[in-house]
């Protein structure tokens, strides 16, 4: 009975320890700050579009964790969404329902995120290289098909337009669609058996092929479901704004890359959760939102924005090399005392 107090303190310093609680604690002192700041933060329809901001984007983080987990980076994320859209709203105006429309842009993304997985697994290129190329191909789809110019979908279906511009109660539909995916990716990144294997993919290559895990497999279908989530904030954004616009999403997958390094998901794999990519997603809403209620210009907001993708990256980098020299010390530790390696 004694122990029980102690117990209770190591879970609250396993909680505080948490790169999630950290963010949230950010959160809450920032709320703060801004409740003072400005009189039109602590408002209803500041936080209703606070939430429309991150919820479209914070799908591409749940895709986004997912890659960086299995060590993978997918810069081709913005502008797979847009092509999503153009490819939807281009069958839409040819008559296709728009349910089925979205049904064949999705697999169509898929497509795509297969042809990433399979190009960067057996030519073993970087998915840095392979992705940024796939980038300015999906840029090129999109204008293609749109001409430059959005296309006009004033006449989809009030019902398919729900998912986009309707409300469950207070809050809008594709908001609370946001939150059932994100719990749901969550809880199987957390406990199901396939995402062990992502982790032990991102974690150690080499050992996962020793150990009978299909490595190209596992990339593969990491790569096809960023890809689907990207074209699914696409059908989104579709519903919500009556239209595709071919340059939505441009420098989106920084913004998404921001928010998986601030959430703890790390750049060389084998770490990371979903609730982190997505609490870093509102965080970096949370930070424009306020610059741009304190009036701050848009190009001091890229500069600020810019300066946390490279204090995340940094602080990425030296929790890794912290870790790694831990790993080495340990490791002679154990052979001056000839105990076997690990």
């Amino acid at each position: 009975m004694s122990k029980k107090p102690e117990s209770n303190t190591s879970i609250l310093k396993r909680i505080l320890g948490m790169r999630e609680a950290n963010i949230v604690l950010v959160l809450l002192l920032g709320t703060i700050f801004m409740s003072f700041a400005s009189p039109f933060f602590l408002t209803w329809g500041n936080f209703r579009a606070m939430m429309l901001s991150f919820s479209t984007e914070g799908i591409i983080a749940v895709g986004m964790a997912v890659a960086f987990i299995v060590g993978g980076l997918d810069l081709s994320v913005g502008a797979v969404m847009a092509m999503s859209m153009a490819i939807a709203g281009r069958f839409f105006l040819a008559g296709i329902d728009p349910w089925l429309a979205s049904l064949l842009a999705l697999l169509i993304c898929s497509a795509v995120g297969a042809g990433i997985g399979a190009i960067v697994t057996k030519i073993k290129l970087s998915h840095f290289v392979v992705t940024l190329a796939v980038m300015q191909m999906a840029r090129g789809v999109t204008m293609i098909l749109t001409r430059g110019t959005p296309l006009s979908l004033l006449t989809l279906p009030d019902e398919f337009k729900f998912i986009g511009q309707g409300s469950i109660g207070p809050f809008p539909a594709f908001v609370i669609i946001f939150i059932v995916i994100a719990i749901v990716a969550d809880y199987l990144v957390r406990n199901s058996s396939i995402m062990r294997q992502v982790f032990f993919v991102g974690s150690n290559e080499k050992a996962a092929r020793y150990s009978g895990i299909r490595v190209d497999r596992i990339k593969i279908g990491a790569a096809i479901f960023t890809s689907t989530m990207a074209g699914f904030a696409g059908i989104i954004n579709m519903a919500r704004f009556n239209t595709a616009t071919p340059g939505i999403g441009i420098g989106l997958e920084l913004t998404i890359f921001a928010a998986c390094v601030i959430g703890g998901n790390s750049m060389m794999g084998g770490k990371g959760t979903v609730l982190g990519a997505v609490l870093g997603m509102i965080l970096m809403t949370f930070i424009t939102t306020s610059m741009t209620l304190l009036s701050v210009s848009p190009h001091w907001q890229d500069l600020v924005r810019g300066g946390i993708l490279l204090a995340a990256v940094i602080f990425d980098a030296l929790s890794q090399e912290r870790k790694g020299r831990s790993a080495v010390l340990i490791d002679l530790i154990r052979k001056s005392l000839g105990a076997p390696r690990t």
